[in-house]
């Protein structure tokens, strides 16, 4: 893509500040991901083929494999992290099977994620027996080494899976956490849209912390139809023959009722750096909306903002000798029946109760924007959580940002245009 100009001036406005790739699909791209040094984009096609691209050291993007992924429309993709190698790629099929696609990196280009048929070869699958899965969202630790794996179905059911192995690139390993109804089932016929996305900050933010949650508390956002909800984990102790086993379950965190419209989309605010977190939705009703949401802590708790005093209480044992040698502890766990009581259903919707380990959260509108004028489809953060942009039924993408007071404005607006190619002058002299 090449730019003519006859000055200075000129050459600045005219050089191109966007790459525009041919990606060769043959229908319409549903799902789009980049890897995290944005150097990879994955592209899902209706046709459920899959595309990967790699960004050279010229600047130039080529492409790096294309297979048949799934039988129909790719809703989702995403790239785990650089981290874990070789480089794994995740998709899920409007058909309602998860799959992981391993990269040969040994493979000629053209064969990285495919064999030679055309035709991918997943590393592993994931599918529901009851309903199909509708959204997926994947995280991983890089302290503890572990991977989780949400699902979300399309009758609201969501299921969690976590993947020990640091190098398993199996479904097969991955052990269940929690299995409960996160959404209200949708009627028959009505429309609907799911969408589930995990915290991508690496812990709780420092308020959070302070108010007794733990480091390890996993976080998620999940909507469906009009509902948009955040689940945390809380740590569980439950006896079983007399062996004291340490789980996790998922409690509703908070309940953010503001759309009377279907929710299109979701996503979790990076960087809570800020003291709090922050949650923007995209709905049918052409409103970008974002939310802070806090956790209060006493301020006469007699902690100060040390490193020590905030993470004194969060700091879990692991060790079970250290856990044996308290006998009032171990005569205090519950046993497995009261421990299944004392859960706030576990395969029912999980509602608020003030069970131990629960922290108290409060939900503040930030912005309620309405500058697309049309239903909203898709919303993101950049990865500082500086910049937030969504695209409605325009086809224009919008990008906000955060002013001083909190609240959110437009700051700039892109869209494709069709013009014509006119020629350069010709020198006549």
């Amino acid at each position: 893509m090449a730019h003519l100009s006859s000055s200075e001036d000129g050459e600045a406005e005219n050089t191109p500040a966007f790459d525009i790739i041919q990606h060769g699909h043959k229908d319409l791209v549903q799902a789009i991901a980049f890897n995290a040094y944005g150097d990879r984009c994955a592209t899902g096609s209706v046709d459920g083929k899959i595309r990967v691209f790699n960004r050279h050291q010229d600047g130039v993007w080529r492409l790096c494999d294309n297979w048949k992924a799934h039988a129909g429309e790719i809703l989702e993709l995403q790239w785990l992290t650089p981290t874990l190698y070789p480089n794994l790629l995740a998709s899920l099929g409007i058909e309602g099977r998860f799959r992981l696609w391993t990269e040969n990196p040994s493979a000629a280009p053209g064969r990285r994620f495919s064999a030679r048929d055309g035709n991918g070869k997943d590393a592993s699958e994931l599918k529901s027996s009851r309903y199909p899965y509708r959204s997926f969202s994947i995280k991983h630790d890089e302290v503890t080494r572990c991977t989780y794996v949400a699902l979300l179905a399309s009758d609201g059911h969501l299921t969690v899976y976590e993947g020990e192995e640091p190098v398993s690139m199996s479904l097969i390993d991955y052990g269940k956490i929690d299995d409960f109804q996160a959404c209200p089932k949708p009627n028959r016929g009505e429309e609907t849209c799911f969408k589930v996305r995990f915290d991508p900050n690496p812990e709780p933010c420092y308020t959070a912390l302070r108010a007794g949650m733990p480091t390890d508390t996993l976080s998620l956002v999940v909507s469906g139809l009009t509902a948009v909800k955040i689940f945390r984990t809380r740590d569980t102790v439950t006896s079983s023959f007399g062996a004291a086993t340490r789980s996790r379950e998922f409690y509703l965190a908070a309940d953010i009722r503001e759309h009377n419209h279907l929710v299109r989309d979701v996503a979790w605010a990076p960087g809570n750096f800020r003291g709090y977190d922050m949650i923007a939705t995209a709905c049918q009703d052409g409103f970008v909306r974002v939310f802070r949401i806090d956790t209060p802590f006493n301020k006469d708790d007699g902690k100060s903002w040390s490193l020590g005093d905030i993470l004194g209480n969060t700091r879990t044992d692991d060790n079970p000798a250290s856990r044996s040698s308290h006998p009032r502890r171990q005569s205090q766990i519950p046993s497995g029946i009261r421990a299944e009581i004392d859960k706030s259903g576990t395969h029912g919707e999980r509602t608020s109760t003030d069970l131990p380990g629960q922290i108290h959260h409060t939900i503040k509108v930030l912005s309620k924007l309405s500058v697309h004028h049309s239903p909203v489809w898709r919303v993101g953060f950049d990865d500082d959580g500086q910049i937030l942009g969504s695209v409605g039924d325009e086809g224009k993408l919008m990008c906000y940002r955060q002013l001083p007071d909190g609240s959110w404005a437009k700051s700039s607006e892109l869209g494709m245009m069709k013009a014509r190619m006119t020629a350069p002058p010709t020198n006549l002299s």
